[in-house]
Protein backbone atom coordinates (compact mmCIF):
# COMPACT_ATOMS: atom_id res chain seq x y z
CA UNK A 1 0.00 0.00 0.00
CA UNK A 2 0.97 3.64 -0.38
CA UNK A 3 0.99 6.43 2.17
CA UNK A 4 2.18 10.03 1.88
CA UNK A 5 3.65 12.26 4.60
CA UNK A 6 3.80 16.00 4.08
CA UNK A 7 6.51 18.09 5.76
CA UNK A 8 7.61 21.69 5.59
CA UNK A 9 11.10 22.37 4.23
CA UNK A 10 13.32 25.44 4.56
CA UNK A 11 15.55 25.77 1.47
CA UNK A 12 18.33 28.38 1.44
CA UNK A 13 18.24 31.22 -1.16
CA UNK A 14 20.20 29.22 -3.77
CA UNK A 15 17.91 26.22 -3.32
CA UNK A 16 14.84 28.45 -3.57
CA UNK A 17 16.06 29.75 -6.93
CA UNK A 18 16.60 26.21 -8.21
CA UNK A 19 13.14 25.11 -7.01
CA UNK A 20 11.61 28.10 -8.84
CA UNK A 21 13.54 27.16 -11.99
CA UNK A 22 12.39 23.54 -11.74
CA UNK A 23 8.76 24.55 -11.28
CA UNK A 24 9.04 26.86 -14.28
CA UNK A 25 10.75 24.21 -16.42
CA UNK A 26 8.06 21.65 -15.56
CA UNK A 27 5.33 24.11 -16.45
CA UNK A 28 7.13 25.00 -19.69
CA UNK A 29 7.58 21.37 -20.74
CA UNK A 30 3.91 20.62 -20.06
CA UNK A 31 2.70 23.57 -22.13
CA UNK A 32 5.22 22.97 -24.94
CA UNK A 33 4.43 19.26 -25.23
CA UNK A 34 0.69 19.91 -25.07
CA UNK A 35 0.94 22.61 -27.74
CA UNK A 36 2.97 20.33 -30.04
CA UNK A 37 0.53 17.44 -29.53
CA UNK A 38 -2.41 19.64 -30.48
CA UNK A 39 -0.65 21.07 -33.56
CA UNK A 40 0.51 17.60 -34.70
CA UNK A 41 -2.96 16.12 -34.34
CA UNK A 42 -4.59 19.01 -36.24
CA UNK A 43 -2.22 18.53 -39.20
CA UNK A 44 -1.92 14.71 -39.29
CA UNK A 45 -4.89 13.45 -37.20
CA UNK A 46 -2.38 11.27 -35.32
CA UNK A 47 -1.09 11.40 -31.74
CA UNK A 48 2.41 12.77 -31.19
CA UNK A 49 4.55 10.86 -28.68
CA UNK A 50 7.12 13.46 -27.61
CA UNK A 51 9.53 13.44 -24.68
CA UNK A 52 11.35 16.19 -22.70
CA UNK A 53 14.67 15.06 -24.23
CA UNK A 54 13.55 16.48 -27.60
CA UNK A 55 13.48 20.00 -26.21
CA UNK A 56 16.74 20.09 -24.25
CA UNK A 57 18.88 21.04 -27.23
CA UNK A 58 16.67 23.97 -28.23
CA UNK A 59 16.01 25.07 -24.65
CA UNK A 60 19.26 24.71 -22.71
CA UNK A 61 17.75 25.85 -19.38
CA UNK A 62 16.02 22.46 -19.15
CA UNK A 63 19.41 20.88 -18.46
CA UNK A 64 19.77 22.88 -15.23
CA UNK A 65 16.90 21.11 -13.46
CA UNK A 66 16.17 17.54 -12.34
CA UNK A 67 15.49 15.37 -15.41
CA UNK A 68 13.19 13.06 -13.45
CA UNK A 69 10.95 16.03 -12.64
CA UNK A 70 10.51 16.66 -16.37
CA UNK A 71 9.94 12.95 -17.04
CA UNK A 72 7.22 12.85 -14.38
CA UNK A 73 5.53 15.87 -15.93
CA UNK A 74 5.46 13.96 -19.24
CA UNK A 75 3.82 10.98 -17.48
CA UNK A 76 1.25 13.30 -15.89
CA UNK A 77 0.38 14.71 -19.32
CA UNK A 78 0.00 11.23 -20.82
CA UNK A 79 -2.21 10.25 -17.88
CA UNK A 80 -4.33 13.36 -18.47
CA UNK A 81 -4.85 12.36 -22.11
CA UNK A 82 -5.80 8.81 -21.13
CA UNK A 83 -8.37 10.16 -18.69
CA UNK A 84 -9.74 12.43 -21.42
CA UNK A 85 -10.05 9.65 -23.98
CA UNK A 86 -11.76 7.41 -21.41
CA UNK A 87 -14.20 10.32 -20.78
CA UNK A 88 -13.24 10.65 -17.12
CA UNK A 89 -11.98 14.24 -17.35
CA UNK A 90 -12.00 17.17 -19.75
CA UNK A 91 -9.24 17.96 -22.27
CA UNK A 92 -5.88 18.86 -20.63
CA UNK A 93 -5.42 22.58 -20.04
CA UNK A 94 -2.32 24.72 -20.32
CA UNK A 95 -0.73 25.44 -16.95
CA UNK A 96 -0.64 29.01 -15.63
CA UNK A 97 2.31 30.67 -13.94
CA UNK A 98 0.21 31.94 -11.02
CA UNK A 99 -0.64 28.41 -9.89
CA UNK A 100 1.90 26.05 -8.32
CA UNK A 101 1.60 22.49 -9.62
CA UNK A 102 4.67 21.23 -7.77
CA UNK A 103 7.18 18.81 -9.23
CA UNK A 104 7.73 15.12 -8.53
CA UNK A 105 11.03 13.24 -8.59
CA UNK A 106 11.79 9.55 -7.98
CA UNK A 107 14.40 7.77 -5.93
CA UNK A 108 17.28 6.39 -8.04
CA UNK A 109 20.51 5.01 -6.56
CA UNK A 110 19.97 6.71 -3.21
CA UNK A 111 19.54 10.23 -4.61
CA UNK A 112 16.80 10.89 -2.02
CA UNK A 113 17.36 10.30 1.69
CA UNK A 114 15.47 11.41 4.80
CA UNK A 115 18.01 12.31 7.48
CA UNK A 116 17.83 13.84 10.93
CA UNK A 117 16.49 17.35 10.29
CA UNK A 118 17.36 17.27 6.58
CA UNK A 119 16.31 15.63 3.34
CA UNK A 120 18.65 14.95 0.44
CA UNK A 121 17.10 15.86 -2.94
CA UNK A 122 18.42 15.67 -6.53
CA UNK A 123 20.19 18.88 -7.63
CA UNK A 124 19.28 20.60 -4.35
CA UNK A 125 21.44 18.59 -1.97
CA UNK A 126 20.60 18.73 1.74
CA UNK A 127 17.46 20.77 2.50
CA UNK A 128 16.38 21.62 6.04
CA UNK A 129 13.29 19.60 7.00
CA UNK A 130 10.79 19.95 9.85
CA UNK A 131 10.01 16.30 10.53
CA UNK A 132 7.00 16.50 12.81
CA UNK A 133 6.05 12.81 12.60
CA UNK A 134 7.91 9.51 12.65
CA UNK A 135 8.39 7.45 9.48
CA UNK A 136 8.51 3.68 10.25
CA UNK A 137 11.75 2.01 9.24
CA UNK A 138 10.02 -0.69 7.18
CA UNK A 139 8.40 1.93 4.91
CA UNK A 140 10.18 2.22 1.54
CA UNK A 141 10.56 5.65 -0.03
CA UNK A 142 9.17 5.83 -3.56
CA UNK A 143 9.06 9.48 -4.67
CA UNK A 144 8.82 13.05 -3.37
CA UNK A 145 6.83 16.06 -4.54
CA UNK A 146 8.13 19.58 -3.88
CA UNK A 147 5.62 22.44 -3.81
CA UNK A 148 5.44 26.11 -2.89
CA UNK A 149 2.40 27.87 -1.41
CA UNK A 150 1.21 31.33 -2.41
CA UNK A 151 2.50 32.64 0.91
CA UNK A 152 6.06 31.58 0.02
CA UNK A 153 6.24 28.41 2.13
CA UNK A 154 7.90 25.27 0.78
CA UNK A 155 6.59 21.75 1.37
CA UNK A 156 7.57 18.23 0.44
CA UNK A 157 5.25 15.24 0.18
CA UNK A 158 7.00 11.89 0.63
CA UNK A 159 5.32 8.86 -0.96
CA UNK A 160 6.10 5.57 0.80
CA UNK A 161 5.33 1.89 0.18
CA UNK A 162 4.51 -0.51 3.00
CA UNK A 163 3.22 -4.04 3.28
CA UNK A 164 0.21 -4.89 5.40
CA UNK A 165 -2.61 -7.41 5.56
CA UNK A 166 -6.07 -5.89 5.96
CA UNK A 167 -8.71 -8.23 7.38
CA UNK A 168 -12.38 -7.37 6.75
CA UNK A 169 -14.03 -6.05 9.90
CA UNK A 170 -17.26 -7.59 11.14
CA UNK A 171 -20.03 -4.99 11.18
CA UNK A 172 -21.10 -4.48 14.79
CA UNK A 173 -21.47 -0.70 14.85
CA UNK A 174 -22.74 1.40 11.97
CA UNK A 175 -23.82 4.95 11.30
CA UNK A 176 -25.59 6.92 8.57
CA UNK A 177 -24.63 10.48 7.65
CA UNK A 178 -26.91 13.02 5.99
CA UNK A 179 -25.38 16.23 4.62
CA UNK A 180 -26.78 19.27 6.40
CA UNK A 181 -26.61 22.64 4.69
CA UNK A 182 -26.94 24.54 7.97
CA UNK A 183 -24.37 22.63 10.01
CA UNK A 184 -22.19 19.93 8.43
CA UNK A 185 -24.04 16.66 8.83
CA UNK A 186 -26.65 14.88 10.94
CA UNK A 187 -26.00 11.25 11.89
CA UNK A 188 -28.41 8.38 12.50
CA UNK A 189 -27.97 8.82 16.25
CA UNK A 190 -29.53 12.27 16.04
CA UNK A 191 -26.27 14.17 16.57
CA UNK A 192 -25.58 17.35 14.62
CA UNK A 193 -21.98 18.32 13.89
CA UNK A 194 -21.58 22.03 13.33
CA UNK A 195 -18.77 23.57 11.34
CA UNK A 196 -16.01 25.18 13.49
CA UNK A 197 -16.97 28.72 14.42
CA UNK A 198 -13.37 29.92 14.05
CA UNK A 199 -13.43 29.04 10.34
CA UNK A 200 -16.72 30.89 9.84
CA UNK A 201 -15.23 33.97 11.55
CA UNK A 202 -12.13 33.75 9.34
CA UNK A 203 -14.35 33.57 6.27
CA UNK A 204 -16.10 36.78 7.32
CA UNK A 205 -12.69 38.41 7.74
CA UNK A 206 -11.67 37.09 4.32
CA UNK A 207 -14.66 38.78 2.77
CA UNK A 208 -13.57 42.15 4.19
CA UNK A 209 -9.97 41.65 3.04
CA UNK A 210 -11.10 40.73 -0.47
CA UNK A 211 -13.28 43.83 -0.63
CA UNK A 212 -10.30 45.93 0.39
CA UNK A 213 -8.17 44.20 -2.26
CA UNK A 214 -10.79 44.91 -4.90
CA UNK A 215 -10.75 48.64 -4.03
CA UNK A 216 -6.97 48.74 -4.49
CA UNK A 217 -7.14 47.22 -7.97
CA UNK A 218 -6.53 49.71 -10.81
CA UNK A 219 -8.32 48.47 -13.96
CA UNK A 220 -6.27 50.70 -16.27
CA UNK A 221 -3.07 48.85 -15.30
CA UNK A 222 -1.89 45.30 -15.87
CA UNK A 223 -1.78 42.84 -12.99
CA UNK A 224 2.02 43.06 -12.64
CA UNK A 225 1.90 46.90 -12.63
CA UNK A 226 -0.47 47.28 -9.68
CA UNK A 227 0.54 49.33 -6.62
CA UNK A 228 2.59 48.08 -3.67
CA UNK A 229 -0.46 48.37 -1.42
CA UNK A 230 -2.35 46.07 -3.78
CA UNK A 231 0.32 43.35 -3.52
CA UNK A 232 0.54 43.77 0.28
CA UNK A 233 -3.21 43.26 0.54
CA UNK A 234 -3.01 40.32 -1.87
CA UNK A 235 -0.45 38.69 0.43
CA UNK A 236 -2.76 39.18 3.44
CA UNK A 237 -5.59 37.49 1.52
CA UNK A 238 -3.31 34.58 0.61
CA UNK A 239 -2.24 34.12 4.26
CA UNK A 240 -5.86 34.02 5.45
CA UNK A 241 -6.83 31.65 2.63
CA UNK A 242 -4.04 29.31 3.72
CA UNK A 243 -5.11 29.50 7.38
CA UNK A 244 -8.73 28.65 6.49
CA UNK A 245 -7.59 25.76 4.31
CA UNK A 246 -5.38 24.36 7.08
CA UNK A 247 -8.13 24.70 9.70
CA UNK A 248 -10.66 23.02 7.42
CA UNK A 249 -8.31 20.14 6.62
CA UNK A 250 -7.51 19.69 10.31
CA UNK A 251 -11.23 19.58 11.14
CA UNK A 252 -12.01 17.08 8.36
CA UNK A 253 -9.07 14.83 9.28
CA UNK A 254 -9.96 14.69 12.97
CA UNK A 255 -13.67 14.16 12.32
CA UNK A 256 -13.17 11.42 9.71
CA UNK A 257 -10.59 9.73 11.92
CA UNK A 258 -12.98 9.72 14.88
CA UNK A 259 -15.78 8.19 12.79
CA UNK A 260 -13.48 5.56 11.24
CA UNK A 261 -12.32 4.43 14.69
CA UNK A 262 -15.79 4.17 16.25
CA UNK A 263 -17.88 2.74 13.37
CA UNK A 264 -17.44 -0.51 11.44
CA UNK A 265 -19.45 0.78 8.49
CA UNK A 266 -20.58 4.24 7.41
CA UNK A 267 -23.38 4.97 4.95
CA UNK A 268 -23.66 8.21 3.02
CA UNK A 269 -25.73 9.54 0.15
CA UNK A 270 -23.97 10.34 -3.15
CA UNK A 271 -25.35 13.84 -3.55
CA UNK A 272 -24.97 15.94 -6.68
CA UNK A 273 -23.58 18.98 -4.87
CA UNK A 274 -22.71 20.77 -8.10
CA UNK A 275 -26.37 20.75 -9.10
CA UNK A 276 -27.36 21.92 -5.62
CA UNK A 277 -24.82 24.72 -5.84
CA UNK A 278 -26.20 26.03 -9.15
CA UNK A 279 -29.76 26.08 -7.82
CA UNK A 280 -29.05 28.56 -5.03
CA UNK A 281 -26.25 31.09 -4.38
CA UNK A 282 -26.39 30.45 -0.63
CA UNK A 283 -25.98 26.71 -1.23
CA UNK A 284 -22.98 27.34 -3.48
CA UNK A 285 -21.20 29.31 -0.74
CA UNK A 286 -21.97 26.75 1.95
CA UNK A 287 -20.91 23.76 -0.15
CA UNK A 288 -17.63 25.37 -1.20
CA UNK A 289 -16.85 26.23 2.43
CA UNK A 290 -17.60 22.84 3.92
CA UNK A 291 -15.45 20.56 1.73
CA UNK A 292 -17.91 17.64 1.81
CA UNK A 293 -16.22 15.75 -1.05
CA UNK A 294 -12.86 16.02 0.71
CA UNK A 295 -14.44 14.70 3.89
CA UNK A 296 -15.82 11.66 2.04
CA UNK A 297 -12.42 10.98 0.43
CA UNK A 298 -10.65 11.09 3.80
CA UNK A 299 -13.31 8.97 5.47
CA UNK A 300 -13.20 6.31 2.74
CA UNK A 301 -9.45 5.73 2.80
CA UNK A 302 -9.35 5.68 6.61
CA UNK A 303 -12.14 3.11 6.75
CA UNK A 304 -10.50 0.95 4.07
CA UNK A 305 -7.20 1.05 5.94
CA UNK A 306 -8.97 -0.51 8.96
CA UNK A 307 -10.84 -3.13 6.92
CA UNK A 308 -14.10 -1.21 7.31
CA UNK A 309 -16.64 -0.13 4.70
CA UNK A 310 -18.03 3.11 3.31
CA UNK A 311 -21.40 2.45 1.67
CA UNK A 312 -22.49 4.99 -0.93
CA UNK A 313 -26.25 5.20 -1.41
CA UNK A 314 -27.65 6.19 -4.80
CA UNK A 315 -28.59 9.87 -4.99
CA UNK A 316 -32.12 8.95 -6.18
CA UNK A 317 -32.84 6.99 -3.00
CA UNK A 318 -35.77 8.83 -1.28
CA UNK A 319 -34.13 9.10 2.14
CA UNK A 320 -35.94 12.33 3.02
CA UNK A 321 -39.39 11.31 1.78
CA UNK A 322 -39.47 7.86 3.42
CA UNK A 323 -40.54 7.22 7.00
CA UNK A 324 -37.73 5.52 8.89
CA UNK A 325 -40.21 3.63 11.12
CA UNK A 326 -42.82 2.17 8.74
CA UNK A 327 -41.34 2.82 5.29
CA UNK A 328 -44.24 4.95 4.07
CA UNK A 329 -43.21 7.16 1.15
CA UNK A 330 -44.46 10.71 0.77
CA UNK A 331 -45.18 11.88 -2.77
CA UNK A 332 -44.27 15.48 -1.97
CA UNK A 333 -42.03 17.04 0.66
CA UNK A 334 -41.26 20.75 0.59
CA UNK A 335 -37.80 21.99 1.56
CA UNK A 336 -39.41 24.24 4.16
CA UNK A 337 -40.83 21.22 6.02
CA UNK A 338 -38.14 20.57 8.63
CA UNK A 339 -40.25 18.05 10.61
CA UNK A 340 -41.15 14.77 8.91
CA UNK A 341 -44.75 13.86 9.79
CA UNK A 342 -45.75 10.37 8.69
CA UNK A 343 -49.39 10.06 7.61
CA UNK A 344 -49.30 6.29 8.14
CA UNK A 345 -47.74 5.67 11.58
CA UNK A 346 -48.09 9.26 12.91
CA UNK A 347 -44.38 9.57 13.64
CA UNK A 348 -42.96 13.09 13.94
CA UNK A 349 -39.20 13.57 13.80
CA UNK A 350 -36.56 15.91 12.45
CA UNK A 351 -36.33 15.69 8.68
CA UNK A 352 -32.53 15.32 8.52
CA UNK A 353 -32.44 12.81 11.39
CA UNK A 354 -35.10 10.73 9.59
CA UNK A 355 -33.00 10.82 6.39
CA UNK A 356 -29.84 9.76 8.25
CA UNK A 357 -31.66 6.74 9.75
CA UNK A 358 -32.91 5.72 6.30
CA UNK A 359 -29.40 6.04 4.88
CA UNK A 360 -28.03 3.83 7.66
CA UNK A 361 -30.75 1.20 7.13
CA UNK A 362 -30.18 1.19 3.35
CA UNK A 363 -26.45 0.74 3.92
CA UNK A 364 -27.08 -2.27 6.16
CA UNK A 365 -29.39 -3.69 3.51
CA UNK A 366 -26.69 -3.38 0.84
CA UNK A 367 -24.18 -4.98 3.18
CA UNK A 368 -26.72 -7.76 3.89
CA UNK A 369 -26.46 -7.14 7.61
CA UNK A 370 -29.42 -7.28 9.97
CA UNK A 371 -30.48 -3.94 11.41
CA UNK A 372 -28.31 -3.26 14.46
CA UNK A 373 -30.50 -0.49 15.87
Amino acid sequence: MHIAYKFRIYPNPEQQILITKTLGACRFIWNQMLSDKIAHYESTKEMLYNTPARYKEAFSFLNEVDSLALANRQLHLERAFKSFFSKQTSFPNFQARKKDYGYTTNIVNGNIKVLDGFIKLPKLGLVKLKKHRHIPEDYKLRSVTVSKSKTGKYYISILLDYETVISPCEVKTTIGLDFDMTNFYVDSEGNRYAYPESILLDQQKLRRLQSSLSRRYQPNKKQKDQSKNYFKQQHKVAILHERITNKRLDFLHKLSDSIAKTSDSVSIETLDLKQMATSNKHYAKQISRFGWYKFITLLEYKLNRLGKTLVKIDKWYPSSKMCSRCGHLKTELKLSERIYSCEHCRQNMDRDYNAAVNIRNKGLELLKVENLA
